[in-house]
Protein backbone atom coordinates (compact mmCIF):
# COMPACT_ATOMS: atom_id res chain seq x y z
CA UNK A 1 0.00 0.00 0.00
CA UNK A 2 1.43 3.35 -1.05
CA UNK A 3 0.41 5.29 2.06
CA UNK A 4 2.14 8.47 0.94
CA UNK A 5 0.05 8.54 -2.22
CA UNK A 6 -3.14 7.76 -0.28
CA UNK A 7 -2.53 10.60 2.20
CA UNK A 8 -1.59 12.95 -0.64
CA UNK A 9 -4.88 12.37 -2.47
CA UNK A 10 -6.98 12.44 0.70
CA UNK A 11 -5.35 15.76 1.51
CA UNK A 12 -6.26 17.06 -1.95
CA UNK A 13 -9.81 15.82 -1.43
CA UNK A 14 -10.14 17.68 1.87
CA UNK A 15 -8.68 20.86 0.41
CA UNK A 16 -11.08 20.67 -2.52
CA UNK A 17 -13.97 19.89 -0.19
CA UNK A 18 -13.16 22.85 2.06
CA UNK A 19 -13.67 25.16 -0.93
CA UNK A 20 -17.31 24.03 -1.21
CA UNK A 21 -17.97 25.93 2.02
CA UNK A 22 -17.64 29.15 0.01
CA UNK A 23 -21.22 28.95 -1.29
CA UNK A 24 -22.98 28.72 2.09
CA UNK A 25 -20.51 31.31 3.44
CA UNK A 26 -21.62 33.64 0.65
CA UNK A 27 -25.24 32.91 1.57
CA UNK A 28 -24.38 33.82 5.19
CA UNK A 29 -23.00 37.18 4.03
CA UNK A 30 -26.07 37.83 1.86
CA UNK A 31 -28.46 37.14 4.75
CA UNK A 32 -26.23 38.84 7.36
CA UNK A 33 -25.82 35.61 9.32
CA UNK A 34 -22.51 36.53 10.87
CA UNK A 35 -22.35 33.74 13.43
CA UNK A 36 -22.89 31.18 10.67
CA UNK A 37 -20.18 32.87 8.62
CA UNK A 38 -17.84 32.44 11.57
CA UNK A 39 -18.79 28.76 11.83
CA UNK A 40 -18.00 28.19 8.15
CA UNK A 41 -14.71 30.08 8.48
CA UNK A 42 -13.61 27.88 11.39
CA UNK A 43 -14.76 24.75 9.58
CA UNK A 44 -12.89 25.80 6.45
CA UNK A 45 -9.72 26.48 8.44
CA UNK A 46 -9.84 23.06 10.13
CA UNK A 47 -10.67 21.14 6.96
CA UNK A 48 -8.23 22.97 4.70
CA UNK A 49 -5.52 22.96 7.37
CA UNK A 50 -5.67 19.19 7.96
CA UNK A 51 -6.01 18.59 4.22
CA UNK A 52 -2.94 20.73 3.53
CA UNK A 53 -0.96 18.87 6.18
CA UNK A 54 -1.80 15.56 4.51
CA UNK A 55 -1.24 16.89 0.98
CA UNK A 56 2.08 18.63 1.51
CA UNK A 57 3.32 16.30 4.24
CA UNK A 58 3.10 13.19 2.06
CA UNK A 59 6.04 12.61 -0.24
CA UNK A 60 4.91 11.19 -3.57
CA UNK A 61 6.62 10.06 -6.70
CA UNK A 62 4.83 9.51 -9.97
CA UNK A 63 1.16 10.18 -10.69
CA UNK A 64 -0.34 6.70 -10.69
CA UNK A 65 -2.76 5.33 -8.15
CA UNK A 66 -3.57 1.64 -8.35
CA UNK A 67 -6.66 -0.38 -7.50
CA UNK A 68 -6.03 -0.91 -3.79
CA UNK A 69 -5.11 2.71 -3.18
CA UNK A 70 -8.15 3.90 -5.18
CA UNK A 71 -10.50 1.70 -3.14
CA UNK A 72 -9.02 2.95 0.12
CA UNK A 73 -9.07 6.62 -0.94
CA UNK A 74 -12.73 6.50 -1.98
CA UNK A 75 -13.85 4.60 1.13
CA UNK A 76 -11.83 6.81 3.49
CA UNK A 77 -13.05 9.99 1.83
CA UNK A 78 -16.66 8.98 2.41
CA UNK A 79 -15.98 8.83 6.12
CA UNK A 80 -13.77 11.91 6.33
CA UNK A 81 -15.98 14.26 4.34
CA UNK A 82 -19.19 13.71 6.38
CA UNK A 83 -17.03 14.00 9.50
CA UNK A 84 -15.65 17.41 8.52
CA UNK A 85 -19.01 18.47 7.05
CA UNK A 86 -20.61 18.02 10.47
CA UNK A 87 -18.39 20.70 12.07
CA UNK A 88 -20.61 23.70 11.09
CA UNK A 89 -23.65 21.98 12.66
CA UNK A 90 -21.81 21.43 15.93
CA UNK A 91 -20.48 24.99 15.99
CA UNK A 92 -23.96 26.36 15.27
CA UNK A 93 -25.52 24.21 18.00
CA UNK A 94 -27.86 22.50 15.56
CA UNK A 95 -26.60 19.23 17.05
CA UNK A 96 -24.99 18.65 20.41
CA UNK A 97 -24.21 15.02 19.63
CA UNK A 98 -21.33 14.34 17.19
CA UNK A 99 -23.05 11.05 16.28
CA UNK A 100 -26.22 12.90 15.25
CA UNK A 101 -24.19 15.41 13.23
CA UNK A 102 -22.23 12.63 11.49
CA UNK A 103 -25.45 10.70 10.76
CA UNK A 104 -27.02 13.81 9.20
CA UNK A 105 -24.03 14.44 6.94
CA UNK A 106 -23.54 10.76 6.08
CA UNK A 107 -27.18 10.86 5.05
CA UNK A 108 -26.60 14.08 3.13
CA UNK A 109 -23.54 13.08 1.13
CA UNK A 110 -24.82 9.55 0.49
CA UNK A 111 -28.03 11.24 -0.80
CA UNK A 112 -30.13 9.18 1.61
CA UNK A 113 -32.18 11.98 3.13
CA UNK A 114 -32.75 10.30 6.50
CA UNK A 115 -32.72 12.92 9.24
CA UNK A 116 -32.54 13.06 13.02
CA UNK A 117 -33.87 16.64 13.11
CA UNK A 118 -37.27 16.96 14.74
CA UNK A 119 -37.41 20.68 14.02
CA UNK A 120 -35.99 21.80 10.68
CA UNK A 121 -37.43 25.22 9.96
CA UNK A 122 -36.34 27.00 13.13
CA UNK A 123 -33.24 25.02 14.02
CA UNK A 124 -30.73 26.62 11.65
CA UNK A 125 -29.99 29.70 9.56
CA UNK A 126 -30.56 29.84 5.81
CA UNK A 127 -26.87 29.42 5.06
CA UNK A 128 -26.69 26.28 7.21
CA UNK A 129 -29.86 25.05 5.49
CA UNK A 130 -28.06 25.59 2.20
CA UNK A 131 -25.01 23.66 3.46
CA UNK A 132 -27.24 20.76 4.51
CA UNK A 133 -28.94 20.51 1.13
CA UNK A 134 -25.74 21.19 -0.79
CA UNK A 135 -24.43 17.92 0.65
CA UNK A 136 -26.97 16.06 -1.50
CA UNK A 137 -25.86 17.89 -4.61
CA UNK A 138 -22.17 17.17 -4.05
CA UNK A 139 -22.76 13.57 -3.07
CA UNK A 140 -25.19 12.95 -5.92
CA UNK A 141 -22.65 12.99 -8.70
CA UNK A 142 -19.88 11.93 -6.40
CA UNK A 143 -17.27 14.12 -4.81
CA UNK A 144 -14.39 12.08 -6.14
CA UNK A 145 -15.71 12.51 -9.71
CA UNK A 146 -15.36 16.26 -9.20
CA UNK A 147 -11.81 15.82 -7.95
CA UNK A 148 -10.92 13.65 -10.97
CA UNK A 149 -12.31 16.38 -13.23
CA UNK A 150 -10.44 19.27 -11.67
CA UNK A 151 -7.22 17.68 -10.39
CA UNK A 152 -5.00 16.81 -13.37
CA UNK A 153 -2.28 15.72 -10.93
CA UNK A 154 -4.18 12.45 -10.48
CA UNK A 155 -3.23 11.50 -14.04
CA UNK A 156 -3.89 7.93 -15.08
CA UNK A 157 -4.99 7.09 -11.54
CA UNK A 158 -8.07 9.24 -12.05
CA UNK A 159 -9.66 6.39 -13.98
CA UNK A 160 -9.46 4.09 -10.98
CA UNK A 161 -11.07 6.70 -8.72
CA UNK A 162 -13.81 7.36 -11.26
CA UNK A 163 -14.54 3.65 -11.72
CA UNK A 164 -15.04 3.11 -8.00
CA UNK A 165 -17.11 6.26 -7.48
CA UNK A 166 -19.78 6.41 -10.18
CA UNK A 167 -22.95 4.47 -9.20
CA UNK A 168 -23.84 1.45 -11.31
CA UNK A 169 -22.44 -1.90 -12.39
CA UNK A 170 -20.80 -0.67 -15.59
CA UNK A 171 -18.84 2.51 -16.15
CA UNK A 172 -18.26 3.44 -19.77
CA UNK A 173 -16.42 6.56 -20.83
CA UNK A 174 -18.55 9.11 -22.62
CA UNK A 175 -15.37 10.65 -23.95
CA UNK A 176 -11.91 9.17 -24.52
CA UNK A 177 -10.33 10.79 -21.45
CA UNK A 178 -11.70 10.18 -17.99
CA UNK A 179 -11.37 13.85 -16.99
CA UNK A 180 -13.38 14.87 -20.05
CA UNK A 181 -16.04 12.28 -19.13
CA UNK A 182 -16.23 13.62 -15.59
CA UNK A 183 -16.49 17.21 -16.78
CA UNK A 184 -19.27 16.31 -19.19
CA UNK A 185 -21.24 14.60 -16.40
CA UNK A 186 -20.90 17.66 -14.21
CA UNK A 187 -21.94 20.00 -17.05
CA UNK A 188 -25.14 17.99 -17.55
CA UNK A 189 -25.72 17.87 -13.80
CA UNK A 190 -25.24 21.62 -13.33
CA UNK A 191 -27.46 22.43 -16.34
CA UNK A 192 -30.34 20.34 -14.94
CA UNK A 193 -29.89 21.92 -11.50
CA UNK A 194 -30.04 25.46 -12.90
CA UNK A 195 -33.07 24.59 -15.04
CA UNK A 196 -35.02 23.25 -12.06
CA UNK A 197 -33.99 26.19 -9.87
CA UNK A 198 -35.25 28.70 -12.43
CA UNK A 199 -38.53 26.84 -12.96
CA UNK A 200 -39.24 26.54 -9.23
CA UNK A 201 -38.32 30.19 -8.67
CA UNK A 202 -40.32 31.55 -11.62
CA UNK A 203 -43.46 29.41 -11.53
CA UNK A 204 -43.98 28.28 -7.94
CA UNK A 205 -44.35 30.01 -4.53
CA UNK A 206 -40.68 29.22 -3.72
CA UNK A 207 -38.14 32.00 -3.29
CA UNK A 208 -34.62 31.70 -4.73
CA UNK A 209 -33.22 30.11 -1.57
CA UNK A 210 -35.94 27.45 -1.43
CA UNK A 211 -35.78 26.84 -5.19
CA UNK A 212 -32.01 26.35 -5.30
CA UNK A 213 -32.00 24.22 -2.16
CA UNK A 214 -34.71 21.86 -3.42
CA UNK A 215 -33.14 21.69 -6.88
CA UNK A 216 -29.87 20.50 -5.35
CA UNK A 217 -31.74 17.96 -3.25
CA UNK A 218 -33.76 16.77 -6.24
CA UNK A 219 -30.90 16.31 -8.70
CA UNK A 220 -28.86 14.58 -6.02
CA UNK A 221 -31.90 12.34 -5.35
CA UNK A 222 -31.44 13.18 -1.68
CA UNK A 223 -34.68 14.33 -0.08
CA UNK A 224 -33.65 16.97 2.47
CA UNK A 225 -36.04 19.93 2.56
CA UNK A 226 -36.14 23.34 4.20
CA UNK A 227 -39.54 22.55 5.75
CA UNK A 228 -40.62 20.14 8.47
CA UNK A 229 -43.40 18.88 6.20
CA UNK A 230 -40.98 18.43 3.28
CA UNK A 231 -42.38 19.36 -0.14
CA UNK A 232 -45.92 18.93 1.24
CA UNK A 233 -45.37 22.15 3.17
CA UNK A 234 -45.64 24.19 -0.04
CA UNK A 235 -49.03 22.67 -0.90
CA UNK A 236 -48.49 23.50 -4.56
CA UNK A 237 -49.28 21.36 -7.59
CA UNK A 238 -46.68 23.23 -9.66
CA UNK A 239 -43.98 22.46 -7.07
CA UNK A 240 -45.02 18.80 -6.99
CA UNK A 241 -44.96 18.31 -10.75
CA UNK A 242 -41.70 20.19 -11.40
CA UNK A 243 -39.91 18.22 -8.68
CA UNK A 244 -41.48 14.97 -9.92
CA UNK A 245 -40.17 15.59 -13.45
CA UNK A 246 -36.64 16.38 -12.27
CA UNK A 247 -36.58 13.45 -9.83
CA UNK A 248 -37.43 11.21 -12.77
CA UNK A 249 -34.72 12.83 -14.91
CA UNK A 250 -32.16 12.38 -12.11
CA UNK A 251 -32.96 8.66 -12.05
CA UNK A 252 -31.96 8.21 -15.72
CA UNK A 253 -28.49 7.04 -16.76
CA UNK A 254 -26.57 10.27 -17.42
CA UNK A 255 -24.79 8.76 -20.41
CA UNK A 256 -28.15 8.85 -22.24
CA UNK A 257 -28.16 12.64 -21.95
CA UNK A 258 -24.84 12.67 -23.71
CA UNK A 259 -26.40 10.66 -26.55
CA UNK A 260 -29.25 13.19 -26.76
CA UNK A 261 -26.73 16.06 -26.91
CA UNK A 262 -25.05 14.28 -29.82
CA UNK A 263 -28.40 14.02 -31.59
CA UNK A 264 -28.61 10.25 -31.05
CA UNK A 265 -31.85 10.47 -29.09
CA UNK A 266 -33.41 7.48 -30.90
CA UNK A 267 -30.67 5.24 -29.51
CA UNK A 268 -31.25 6.70 -26.05
CA UNK A 269 -35.00 5.99 -26.23
CA UNK A 270 -34.31 2.35 -27.15
CA UNK A 271 -32.33 1.81 -23.96
CA UNK A 272 -33.84 -1.25 -22.20
CA UNK A 273 -33.22 0.13 -18.73
CA UNK A 274 -34.88 3.46 -19.54
CA UNK A 275 -37.90 1.68 -20.98
CA UNK A 276 -38.36 -0.56 -17.92
CA UNK A 277 -37.75 2.40 -15.59
CA UNK A 278 -40.51 4.35 -17.37
CA UNK A 279 -42.95 1.43 -17.41
CA UNK A 280 -42.39 0.66 -13.72
CA UNK A 281 -42.95 4.32 -12.83
CA UNK A 282 -46.14 4.71 -14.87
CA UNK A 283 -47.72 1.38 -13.88
CA UNK A 284 -46.88 1.81 -10.19
CA UNK A 285 -48.24 5.37 -10.24
CA UNK A 286 -51.54 4.21 -11.76
CA UNK A 287 -51.90 1.40 -9.21
CA UNK A 288 -51.26 3.76 -6.31
CA UNK A 289 -53.63 6.33 -7.87
CA UNK A 290 -56.38 3.72 -7.90
CA UNK A 291 -55.58 2.66 -4.33
CA UNK A 292 -55.73 6.19 -2.87
CA UNK A 293 -58.62 7.38 -5.05
CA UNK A 294 -61.04 7.48 -2.09
CA UNK A 295 -58.43 9.03 0.20
CA UNK A 296 -58.29 12.09 -2.07
CA UNK A 297 -62.01 12.66 -2.59
CA UNK A 298 -62.37 10.46 -5.70
CA UNK A 299 -60.59 13.13 -7.75
CA UNK A 300 -58.26 11.54 -10.32
CA UNK A 301 -56.03 14.59 -10.87
CA UNK A 302 -55.34 14.97 -7.14
CA UNK A 303 -54.86 11.24 -6.58
CA UNK A 304 -52.48 10.95 -9.54
CA UNK A 305 -50.49 14.01 -8.43
CA UNK A 306 -49.82 12.49 -5.02
CA UNK A 307 -49.34 8.95 -6.35
CA UNK A 308 -46.76 9.76 -9.02
CA UNK A 309 -44.81 12.00 -6.63
CA UNK A 310 -44.48 9.27 -3.97
CA UNK A 311 -43.67 6.59 -6.57
CA UNK A 312 -40.99 8.64 -8.35
CA UNK A 313 -39.59 9.82 -5.02
CA UNK A 314 -39.16 6.22 -3.81
CA UNK A 315 -38.03 4.54 -7.05
CA UNK A 316 -35.37 7.22 -7.55
CA UNK A 317 -34.46 6.96 -3.84
CA UNK A 318 -35.01 10.71 -3.41
CA UNK A 319 -37.25 10.43 -0.37
CA UNK A 320 -39.25 13.64 -0.64
CA UNK A 321 -42.81 13.39 0.65
CA UNK A 322 -46.09 15.11 -0.11
CA UNK A 323 -48.35 12.45 1.40
CA UNK A 324 -48.13 9.92 4.22
CA UNK A 325 -47.74 6.69 2.23
CA UNK A 326 -47.38 4.80 5.52
CA UNK A 327 -51.15 5.36 5.92
CA UNK A 328 -52.01 4.15 2.39
CA UNK A 329 -54.15 1.05 1.78
CA UNK A 330 -52.15 -2.22 1.94
CA UNK A 331 -51.77 -2.65 -1.83
CA UNK A 332 -50.22 0.82 -2.28
CA UNK A 333 -48.18 0.62 0.91
CA UNK A 334 -46.76 -2.81 0.00
CA UNK A 335 -46.02 -1.72 -3.56
CA UNK A 336 -44.07 1.28 -2.28
CA UNK A 337 -42.17 -1.02 0.12
CA UNK A 338 -41.15 -3.17 -2.87
CA UNK A 339 -40.02 -0.07 -4.76
CA UNK A 340 -37.61 0.58 -1.88
CA UNK A 341 -35.53 -2.32 -3.21
CA UNK A 342 -35.39 -1.23 -6.86
CA UNK A 343 -33.68 2.14 -7.25
CA UNK A 344 -33.12 4.12 -10.43
CA UNK A 345 -30.92 3.52 -13.45
CA UNK A 346 -27.24 2.61 -13.42
CA UNK A 347 -25.16 5.73 -14.01
CA UNK A 348 -27.76 7.98 -12.35
CA UNK A 349 -27.58 9.75 -9.00
CA UNK A 350 -30.15 7.32 -7.58
CA UNK A 351 -29.31 4.56 -5.13
CA UNK A 352 -30.78 1.10 -4.66
CA UNK A 353 -30.14 -2.12 -6.55
CA UNK A 354 -30.53 -0.37 -9.93
CA UNK A 355 -32.90 -1.46 -12.68
CA UNK A 356 -30.05 -2.68 -14.90
CA UNK A 357 -29.09 -5.23 -12.27
CA UNK A 358 -32.68 -6.44 -11.97
CA UNK A 359 -32.83 -6.96 -15.74
CA UNK A 360 -29.62 -8.99 -15.67
CA UNK A 361 -30.82 -11.03 -12.67
CA UNK A 362 -34.06 -11.85 -14.49
CA UNK A 363 -32.07 -12.89 -17.59
CA UNK A 364 -29.81 -15.10 -15.44
CA UNK A 365 -32.85 -16.78 -13.85
CA UNK A 366 -34.40 -17.29 -17.29
CA UNK A 367 -31.17 -18.80 -18.65
CA UNK A 368 -30.89 -21.16 -15.69
CA UNK A 369 -34.51 -22.24 -16.16
CA UNK A 370 -33.81 -23.13 -19.81
CA UNK A 371 -30.75 -25.14 -18.80
CA UNK A 372 -32.81 -27.34 -16.49
CA UNK A 373 -34.32 -29.16 -19.47
CA UNK A 374 -31.58 -28.30 -22.02
CA UNK A 375 -28.41 -28.71 -19.95
CA UNK A 376 -26.11 -28.63 -22.97
CA UNK A 377 -27.51 -25.40 -24.36
CA UNK A 378 -25.54 -22.15 -24.25
CA UNK A 379 -27.83 -19.26 -23.36
CA UNK A 380 -26.02 -15.90 -23.44
CA UNK A 381 -27.25 -13.08 -21.21
CA UNK A 382 -28.35 -10.56 -23.80
CA UNK A 383 -29.83 -7.07 -23.37
CA UNK A 384 -30.84 -5.13 -26.48
CA UNK A 385 -28.67 -7.32 -28.74
CA UNK A 386 -25.70 -6.82 -26.45
CA UNK A 387 -24.21 -9.84 -24.72
CA UNK A 388 -23.40 -9.25 -21.05
CA UNK A 389 -20.00 -10.80 -20.23
CA UNK A 390 -20.04 -13.66 -17.73
CA UNK A 391 -17.83 -11.80 -15.27
CA UNK A 392 -20.30 -8.90 -15.11
CA UNK A 393 -23.24 -11.29 -14.72
CA UNK A 394 -21.44 -13.07 -11.87
CA UNK A 395 -20.58 -9.73 -10.28
CA UNK A 396 -24.23 -8.66 -10.37
CA UNK A 397 -25.40 -11.97 -8.90
CA UNK A 398 -22.80 -11.60 -6.14
CA UNK A 399 -23.85 -8.00 -5.55
CA UNK A 400 -27.47 -9.05 -5.17
CA UNK A 401 -26.52 -11.69 -2.60
CA UNK A 402 -24.35 -9.21 -0.68
CA UNK A 403 -27.15 -6.62 -0.79
CA UNK A 404 -29.77 -9.00 0.59
CA UNK A 405 -27.30 -10.40 3.15
CA UNK A 406 -26.45 -6.91 4.39
CA UNK A 407 -30.16 -6.09 4.54
CA UNK A 408 -30.80 -9.22 6.63
CA UNK A 409 -27.86 -8.58 8.99
CA UNK A 410 -28.77 -4.91 9.35
CA UNK A 411 -32.39 -5.79 10.09
CA UNK A 412 -31.29 -8.31 12.73
CA UNK A 413 -29.11 -5.81 14.60
CA UNK A 414 -31.65 -2.99 14.30
CA UNK A 415 -34.39 -5.25 15.69
CA UNK A 416 -32.21 -5.86 18.76
CA UNK A 417 -32.30 -2.14 19.61
CA UNK A 418 -35.89 -2.05 20.91
CA UNK A 419 -37.15 -1.30 17.40
CA UNK A 420 -40.17 -3.11 15.97
CA UNK A 421 -39.48 -5.45 13.05
CA UNK A 422 -41.21 -3.30 10.44
CA UNK A 423 -39.18 -0.24 11.48
CA UNK A 424 -35.99 -2.33 11.59
CA UNK A 425 -36.57 -3.71 8.09
CA UNK A 426 -37.61 -0.44 6.50
CA UNK A 427 -34.89 1.67 8.18
CA UNK A 428 -32.26 -0.82 7.02
CA UNK A 429 -33.37 -0.93 3.39
CA UNK A 430 -34.11 2.83 3.37
CA UNK A 431 -30.52 3.58 4.42
CA UNK A 432 -28.84 0.81 2.44
CA UNK A 433 -30.75 1.92 -0.67
CA UNK A 434 -30.11 5.63 0.08
CA UNK A 435 -33.83 6.36 0.17
CA UNK A 436 -34.50 8.02 3.53
CA UNK A 437 -38.06 7.49 4.76
CA UNK A 438 -39.23 3.99 5.59
CA UNK A 439 -42.32 2.73 7.38
CA UNK A 440 -43.70 2.82 10.92
CA UNK A 441 -41.19 4.45 13.32
CA UNK A 442 -39.17 5.92 10.42
CA UNK A 443 -42.12 6.66 8.13
CA UNK A 444 -42.49 9.73 5.89
CA UNK A 445 -43.94 11.83 8.73
CA UNK A 446 -41.36 10.58 11.26
CA UNK A 447 -37.55 10.77 11.51
CA UNK A 448 -34.59 8.83 12.88
CA UNK A 449 -34.14 10.78 16.15
CA UNK A 450 -35.53 7.92 18.26
CA UNK A 451 -32.97 5.43 16.92
CA UNK A 452 -30.25 4.64 19.53
CA UNK A 453 -26.72 5.92 18.86
CA UNK A 454 -25.49 2.43 17.98
CA UNK A 455 -28.30 2.17 15.43
CA UNK A 456 -27.41 5.56 13.94
CA UNK A 457 -23.80 4.46 13.50
CA UNK A 458 -24.90 1.19 11.89
CA UNK A 459 -27.29 3.01 9.55
CA UNK A 460 -24.55 5.52 8.68
CA UNK A 461 -22.35 2.56 7.74
CA UNK A 462 -25.16 1.17 5.55
CA UNK A 463 -25.73 4.54 3.86
CA UNK A 464 -22.07 4.85 2.89
CA UNK A 465 -21.85 1.18 1.86
CA UNK A 466 -24.95 1.56 -0.32
CA UNK A 467 -23.69 4.76 -1.91
CA UNK A 468 -20.40 3.08 -2.83
CA UNK A 469 -22.14 0.03 -4.29
CA UNK A 470 -21.07 -2.32 -1.44
CA UNK A 471 -17.94 -3.88 -2.97
CA UNK A 472 -15.92 -0.66 -3.03
CA UNK A 473 -16.56 -0.17 0.66
CA UNK A 474 -16.78 -3.71 2.07
CA UNK A 475 -13.56 -4.93 0.45
CA UNK A 476 -11.59 -2.59 2.73
CA UNK A 477 -12.69 -4.76 5.68
CA UNK A 478 -11.34 -7.96 4.09
CA UNK A 479 -8.03 -9.11 5.68
CA UNK A 480 -6.67 -10.06 2.24
CA UNK A 481 -6.99 -6.42 1.15
CA UNK A 482 -4.21 -5.43 3.57
CA UNK A 483 -1.81 -8.23 2.70
CA UNK A 484 1.09 -7.57 0.35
Amino acid sequence: MNWQRVFHILGAALIGFSLTMALPAGWAVYFHEWHSLQSFAISFALTCGIGSALFFGAKTSGSNIYRREALLVVSASWFLIPLFASIPFLLEGVFTSPIDAFFEMASGFSTTGATVLTEIENSMTRSVHFWRLQSHWLGGMGIMVLFVAVLPSLGVGGKQLFKHEVPGPITEGLKPKIRETSKMLWQIYITLTIAETLLLWAITPMDLHEASAHAMSTLGTGGFSTLNASVAGFNSASVDYIITIFMFLAGINFSLYFLVIQGRWKIALKDAELQLYTVLTVVSSLIVTWAIFARHGHVFATSFRYAIFQVVSIITTTGFGTDDFDAYPPIARNLIFLLLFIGGSAGSTAGGLKIFRLIVLFKIAHAQALRTFRPQSIVPIRIANRVIPDDIARSIAGFFFAYIALFAVGTFFMSMMTIDLESAMSSTIACLGNIGPGLSQVGPTQNYSSIPDAGKLLLSFLMIAGRLELYTFLVVFAPAFWRR
